[in-house]
């Protein structure tokens, strides 16, 4: 697909005056920095100052203020968010070893991984080595049995390396077995329906038509010599690309791919509904008088759990328990306590205690995924307006 762009007249919403540089910033992605299709909300001390789209969500619509789009790891922190809850409520143990919960996860000398180990990426289970068979991530069953007799790459809780697609299936199945429904099932019920908050993990049909385009136009690195990989080389190829399809590439707009859940990468949502859920969070965790999570709680899941040289990214990372915490080489803004979680392409959900700011963005095209220029030049903006 290609799409267009013809000006400002392409962006809606509102604005407060005090941050016009927010929506200066959003005109400026597109008629600067390749932006194609999006949307920005930001709350301030619990009151949406900035609400803004634009853009194409497909060749034919303008994007929408309830166009959705794959958000990619934001789903990441919302599934923190239930881990959280789950915990603040005694349903969930985070220093329990998974196999309370889930007693075929010990395969592979996995019997003293805790819930905490997979929530911070500790448990050495980036990947799956064996070779499984394209679009098996659609599988829930097929995922969640490949991991628990998959051997660690590493020994769990002596390092930390991103688990770029695994993280969903993992935590996941810890709350399935815990609450007896799935994260999905769990984020509509006791988080997005109550909350008024559109974010969806596993996409009802009926929702399809609101979803933009996901322009991806890249290909997966051609490996001849798979063999002659090291156990490094073949623990990152593995977590981006086994099974074909795993991030999303070539079935990111395929309704199979909508539908299932893929906690750690088939999010999708729009930019209030993420901004909504961060707002609860901003303020201890209840907003517009729904309490999604005990605060106590909260405190416990952004809390540092690991920060150093990450084993999968090659470059640091920090994190709590599920959420990306703020650091100098991928700030949050400027303050310390921010927390949330970016998406590949360049979504981005935080808030900031300090600040009382609550902060979603989505994007529908793949951009830099360290260091993206959009979705910096909006935070940029936020914090000059304060």
């Amino acid at each position: 697909m290609t799409f267009g762009w013809n000006g400002g007249s392409m962006i809606g919403g509102r604005c407060d005056a005090r941050f016009k540089a927010v929506r200066e910033a959003f005109a400026a992605n597109f008629a600067q920095r390749g932006e194609l299709g999006g949307a920005v909300c930001v709350v301030v001390d619990g009151r949406p100052v900035a609400d803004l789209w634009g853009g194409q969500a497909a060749d034919d619509r303008a994007w929408q203020p309830d166009t959705l789009v794959n958000v990619f790891s934001v789903g990441k922190g919302l599934t923190a968010l239930l881990a959280a809850r789950l915990d603040g409520e005694g349903r969930l143990d985070v220093d329990a070893p998974v196999t309370r919960y889930w007693p075929e996860f010990g395969g592979g000398g996995k019997e003293g991984v805790t819930v905490r180990h997979l929530l911070s990426h500790q448990a050495g289970l980036p990947a799956v080595r064996r070779r499984l068979p394209p679009r098996a991530m659609l599988d829930w069953s097929a995922m969640t049995a490949a991991l628990a007799e998959q051997e660690p790459w590493w020994e769990p809780g002596t390092a930390h390396g991103y688990h770029v697609n695994t993280f969903g299936f993992l935590v996941g199945e810890v709350v399935r077995r815990a609450t007896g429904r799935t994260v999905g099932e769990l984020l509509r019920k006791e988080i997005a329906g109550p909350l008024n908050a559109d974010v969806h993990i596993g996409l009802p049909a009926a929702e399809h038509h609101r979803v933009a385009h996901f322009i991806w136009q890249e290909a997966p690195p051609e490996l001849d010599r798979m063999a002659e990989l090291t156990k490094a080389q073949l623990m990152e190829y593995n977590a981006y690309f086994n099974p074909g399809g795993l991030s999303g590439m070539g079935v990111i707009n395929s309704a199979a791919w909508r539908e299932a859940q893929i906690p750690s990468t088939n999010g999708h949502g729009t930019a209030r509904g993420v901004a909504r859920v961060y707002a609860a969070l901003v303020a201890g965790g209840t907003f517009d008088g729904v309490r999604i999570v005990d605060a106590d709680a909260l405190t416990a899941a952004t809390a540092e759990q690991v920060s150093g040289e990450d084993l999968i990214l090659h470059r640091p990372s920090r994190f709590g328990t599920g959420f990306q915490l703020t650091q100098p080489e991928r700030p949050l803004g400027p303050n310390p306590r921010s927390f949330g979680h970016f998406g590949a392409g360049g979504s981005l959900s935080f808030c900031d205690p300090d600040a009382g700011v609550a902060f979603g963005y989505v994007t529908n095209q793949m951009g830099p995924r360290w260091r993206n220029p959009r979705n910096k030049a909006l935070v940029d903006a936020v914090y000059a307006c304060l």
